[in-house]
């Protein structure tokens, strides 16, 4: 018995070491991020992980610089992030519920074709993308939103697993109630899906908060940098021109962690109801 406590104390010891190993090596590009971001720099890339000289003048620049409006490119971003995690939360939730409660003709078989065609990564269609918006004459930040919107239904195999563990005998005792499948859906099935929402939403807004590539393929064709997302236009802030890369890296540097900021603050804060969301679909159940 002895042996066997010390065993476990061994390998505790290792697996907490690992992991502590393991976080450090993620938060050390982290910290050096946020320190560069403070550092004061004229002559190109920061060189040293603590900044020589502190300065603001990053942040301040960043939202001055009147080449690059920073501003708007916040403000697109969280236009197009929070429409569409909007709908294909909805889109998301809704087709995830219809396949989990619901029985009819086609639906394996659309199980099966989900599954497949979920197997291709999303930028192989950027090109024929690309070329169905330019004859819409999209190319703009709306197309952008049908892009994420778009392909929101196939992403419903995480919420459907979590439907398929709420009891049917909800469905049944609602339904003998004289309840309406709709209201079995709003009544039952979205109260107790409260951790999926969350998760769906977080997920869906993190995308278009984050992506370069749907961006800069839509985007770039405008001209215009006030019509950029934050990805594309720190992006441009590197490579607009010869010697942009040196001359603005401490901005972008500032810019990347202003992007993080946001997102840090929504996992905080729905870390809260994520968990609140379990106990309460956990009781109800």
């Amino acid at each position: 018995m002895k042996s066997y406590s010390n065993q476990r104390k061994v390998s505790l010891f290792f697996r907490y070491l690992l992991l502590t190993i393991l976080a450090i090596l993620w938060l050390i590009p982290i910290f050096w991020i946020v320190l560069a971001s403070f550092s004061y720099n004229d002559t190109g890339f920061i060189s040293t992980f603590f900044p020589e000289k502190w300065t603001f003048q990053n942040y301040i620049g960043i939202f001055t610089n009147s080449q690059f409006p920073y501003l708007h490119w916040i403000i697109n971003t969280l236009l197009v992030a929070i429409i569409s995690a909007t709908l294909s939360t909805f889109f998301q939730i809704s087709v995830a519920y219809v396949l989990s409660r619901l029985r009819f003709r086609l639906r394996k078989p659309f199980l099966q074709i989900a599954l497949v065609l979920g197997m291709f990564p999303g930028f192989m269609s950027m090109i024929a993308l690309y070329y169905i918006l330019k004859g819409l004459n999209m190319l703009n930040l709306g197309g952008l939103i049908l892009v994420y919107v778009g392909g929101a239904g196939l992403g419903f195999y995480v919420a459907k697993g979590f439907f398929d563990t709420i009891p049917r005998s909800l469905d049944e005792a609602a339904e003998l109630d004289g309840a309406t499948k709709w209201q079995v859906f709003t009544k039952i099935g979205l109260p107790l899906s409260k951790p999926m929402i969350v998760y769906t939403a977080l997920t869906t807004f993190m995308a278009p908060w984050v992506d370069f590539i749907f961006s800069g393929i839509i985007l770039s064709t405008s001209g215009d940098p006030k019509t950029y997302t934050i990805a594309y236009g720190l992006y441009n802030m590197l490579s607009s021109s010869k010697g942009s890369a040196t001359t603005y890296f401490a901005q972008f540097v500032a810019g990347c962690v202003i992007t993080a900021i946001p997102i840090t603050i929504l996992f905080v804060i729905t870390q809260k109801f994520y968990v609140s969301g379990i106990t309460a679909g956990a009781d109800n159940g």
